[in-house]
């Protein structure tokens, strides 16, 4: 049977209650990898400028250490804006989750991502969501300003997972490690084609994505004039703007070709 094809735009936005499974969901895949990790691959380098496997760890840490505590988060944007003024907030803000734990080796961040993680997760799914709505993530990072909903809500129902998610790529990309795929990685997936649709201005093409978090999708309105195939998660790297692993290939209008080859989404 074909699999059939679905406007990227029409998929529906990831609801409270399936986040917070979505999330734990994530959480757990993401703890298996670091703790499978030896000796060796805590100081190895990762796509992300100058963040070893070991300070990324400590940086996702940090995200969820905030989720319960948002005081912290506030405290390490204000540090950043004194140690590192060429930064924007968001990347500033993300050294200082580093920096805080810059002396803790691989094993105690394990540890510490096993009993924080769970706890940030359980913490968004107690803000009503009438308060999620309203409280918009810009009050602290300008750079939300692009994202498609500038909410908590949104950081809850979409970014929480994405993140962890992309940093789970990333250290399996620096180590070696094999990633493993389930349902949920397919949900997260789907949100980026989501965000990448309410955004793109360009003309209609099909997306045939491979792999367990892969499937047919359509951009724009009316006949494709340019496909690209590629697996789910490369198309995902190359969205977030990291370096090419697998290969993209586009058959059809090469300007519709080049727009994909530009587009973006906020990671």
């Amino acid at each position: 049977m074909a699999t059939p094809t679905v406007s990227a735009k029409d998929i529906p936005r990831t609801s409270a209650a399936r986040a917070r499974a979505v999330n734990e969901a994530e959480v757990r895949a993401s703890l298996a990898i670091m703790g499978a990790l030896d000796v060796g691959a805590w100081s190895r380098p990762t796509v992300c400028s100058g963040w070893t496997v070991r300070n990324m760890v400590a940086h996702e840490v940090g995200q969820f250490e905030e989720l319960p505590k948002p005081w912290l988060m506030i405290t390490r944007v204000r540090r950043a804006r004194r140690r590192h003024p060429e930064l924007g907030a968001l990347d500033g803000h993300n050294e200082s989750q580093v920096e805080d734990r810059e002396e803790v080796p691989g094993e105690r961040l394990v540890a510490e991502f096993a009993r924080i993680a769970p706890k940030g997760v359980r913490s968004l799914a107690r803000v009503p969501a009438s308060v999620r709505r309203r409280i918009r993530t810009s009050m602290i990072f300008p750079e939300a300003k692009a994202l498609p909903e500038d909410s908590m809500e949104y950081l809850n129902c979409v970014l929480v997972a994405r993140d962890t998610w992309m940093h789970r790529i990333d250290i399996c990309d620096a180590t070696g490690t094999e990633l493993a795929l389930d349902a949920h990685d397919g949900e997260i997936m789907r949100q980026v084609l989501l965000d990448l649709a309410l955004d793109w201005t360009g003309p209609s093409c099909l997306l045939e994505l491979s792999g367990p978090a892969g499937g047919r999708y359509r951009l724009g309105s009316g006949p494709p004039v340019v496909t690209l195939r590629a697996d789910a998660l490369d198309f995902a790297r190359h969205l977030s703007g990291r370096p090419p692993r697998g290969e993209l290939t586009f058959e059809g209008d090469g300007e519709a070709a080049a727009a994909l080859t530009a587009a973006r989404v906020l990671f």
